[in-house]
């Protein structure tokens, strides 16, 4: 199982980022990010101007939920874990997150539909 933090930062960031660029070792990755504060710390300046021709970060509007399809998987996530259900230990909750979690690992209808931005006006 990949290392999990347990909280994010600029320097969990960057070593996120890391993991990208050697996962896609050899190719422009165009990253498309909320406005969380540490993607946008001023720490990560050097390191994103050093890998500016193997990584691009393109920033979603601000408060722009609706555009953020992992918005409506966090939403999702939560109502099946979290919400009128009693859990034991933060363990058991981390447990049941990842089985639940494992079912989007393959791309499936649901899941389409979840992550569907496409808006009729």
């Amino acid at each position: 199982m990949a290392k999990r933090s347990d909280r994010g930062n600029a320097k969990t960031f960057k070593s996120f980022l890391l993991k990208v660029l050697h996962t896609f070792k050899g190719k422009k990755v165009l990253m498309v990010l909320d406005n969380v504060r540490y993607h946008h710390a001023k720490m990560l300046k050097p390191f994103l101007d050093n890998n500016k021709d193997k990584l691009q970060l393109m920033f979603l509007p601000p408060y722009s939920p609706d555009l953020n399809p992992m918005e409506r998987v966090w939403w999702y996530m939560r109502k099946k874990i979290t919400h009128n259900r009693w859990v034991v230990s933060l363990t058991e909750r981390i447990k049941v997150f990842w089985q639940l979690f494992s079912t989007f690992k393959k791309p499936n209808p649901f899941i389409q539909h979840l992550c569907n931005t496409n808006f009729s006006v």
